[in-house]
């Protein structure tokens, strides 16, 4: 064995064994800081409660924990100090537990209430992915940020930040984030690590904010009335998204954007009550979306625009106030056994030149005047296996162009008008499809193509 790895070992032996020291906040050091700059790697303090007005710069493994089980008691206080310097400077294998971190840079009350009303529309996107002053910082080091409360903080509130190509791991767990003028939690550049059993809500941007190449594992968060969305994923970061509940955020309860390197995974989480969609993707992102329940949002349950190609296999989305899924403005998508039922208006909308591959989808509304599904402005589809039940003027309404085989129609019995209804100037082609249940099973415009079995 080499000397320099034996001398790392002895290192990490001697910081892990009683050599490690315990310093006492107050008792042995009047502030955090000065206890901080006593203390050497592998040193564990302990500080008691009571609000500490300054801003730390921790070290290399070092242990920094409140005494007190409730962090609320036990505060950090970053009024009046360096306005450059977060108000935790996290180092490399360093744990911060169980503090409240506030007043890092200005809350602005009155810009919040604004941005709340307006739904985030007139903020700018700039401000998304800037690491700023965040509360707590970990810049290019992997540490641990446990059990503490992040509030009423200028910036984000806690910033996780890669550096130079360097793998950075850190983990965030059970924290909760509110009232920060950024991101309750932002991953940036390049970051990876685990961000786990959080609370972000009532942030000015959104709870738990991606960009830059960060891949984290993101579960088990719980996000909800933030001014953004409850998640966002853009600029090429492309986390794993897992076991999240995201509702009533003022936009959607998870965001995708920003170009075809924003390809995140996002699976098993419930998106409810949202603002805008459960979940939406634009700008030409290709997320996976698996297995996603979104139920009752003001929009699509998952709605995508802009170009974007996401793939959706097995997500549910039920008694949302616009479609269940849907597709705009060139969108290209394959959707596997999907499930949209009770949606307002179309279970499917392809509205826009969009394109979609459907697969063993099921399809259902019990009322209504709107088609159940409507592929319009051109749009393109090929279904193949999929259960199509209920429907207003029509199962499938198509303005376009579309290829059916192999699907099961079922109407209501006096109630549903057209199985498929074909478009002036459409064209479709069917084979091996069933219809029971409607008034006419296919209805052709004068100028419209049918090509293949007629029902």
């Amino acid at each position: 064995m080499k000397l320099s790895t034996i001398l790392v070992t002895l290192q990490v032996l001697l910081a892990t064994t009683g050599f490690a020291k315990t310093l006492q906040v107050p008792g042995d050091h009047p502030s955090i800081q000065t206890a901080i700059n006593a203390s050497e790697e592998g040193d564990r303090i302990m500080v008691a409660p009571g609000t500490y007005r300054e801003r730390l710069v921790l070290k290399a493994n070092l242990s920094l924990i409140g005494t007190d089980e409730n962090p609320e008691l036990t505060v950090i206080d970053g009024s009046g100090k360096d306005g450059a310097q977060p108000g935790v400077m996290m180092a490399e294998g360093a744990l911060l537990k169980r503090f409240t971190v506030t007043g890092v840079g200005d809350y602005d009350e009155a810009l919040w209430k604004t941005h709340w009303e307006e739904r985030g529309e007139n903020q700018k996107h700039g401000d998304i992915g800037v690491f700023g002053v965040p509360a707590i910082a970990a810049d290019g080091v992997s540490c641990r940020i446990e059990g503490c409360i992040v509030r009423h903080n200028g910036h984000t509130g806690i910033a996780l930040r890669g550096r130079n190509g360097m793998s950075v791991d850190p983990v965030v767990i059970g924290n909760r984030c509110f009232r920060n003028m950024g991101g309750g939690i932002g991953i940036m550049d390049g970051a990876a690590g685990i961000v786990k059993g959080n609370t972000c809500y009532e942030n000015f941007l959104a709870g738990i904010g991606h960009s830059g190449n960060a891949a984290p594992l993101v579960i088990e968060n719980d996000c909800h009335d933030n001014v953004r969305a409850g998640i966002g994923v853009s600029e090429g970061a492309c986390p794993v998204v897992r076991g999240n509940r995201c509702h009533a955020n003022r936009r959607a309860g998870i965001g995708i954007r920003s170009g075809a390197t924003t390809r995140p995974v996002v699976e098993d989480n419930e998106c409810n009550e949202n603002g805008m969609a459960g979940i939406g993707v634009e700008d030409g992102a290709e997320p996976i979306l698996r297995n996603n329940h979104c139920e009752e949002n003001a929009l699509a349950g998952i709605g995508a625009q802009g170009g974007a190609k996401p793939l959706l296999v097995a997500n549910t989305c039920r008694r949302n106030a616009a479609s269940g899924i849907g597709l705009r403005a060139g969108c290209e998508a394959i959707l596997w056994r999907n499930v949209c039922d009770a949606n307002a208006l179309v279970a499917l909308g392809l509205p826009e030149k969009a394109r979609a591959i459907l697969v063993e989808n099921t399809f259902l509304r019990e009322g209504g005047m709107p088609p159940l599904v409507a592929i319009k402005g051109g749009s393109e589809a090929i279904f193949h296996g999929n259960q199509l039940t209920g429907g207003g003027v029509a199962a499938v309404l198509v303005e376009g162009r579309a290829v059916f085989v192999g699907n099961a129609f079922q109407g209501m019995t006096g109630k549903s008008g057209n199985g498929i209804w074909l478009w002036k100037g459409s064209s479709a082609f069917g084979a091996e499809n069933t219809f029971e249940g409607f008034k006419s099973p296919l209805t052709v415009a004068d100028d419209a193509r049918w090509l293949g079995e007629k029902p």
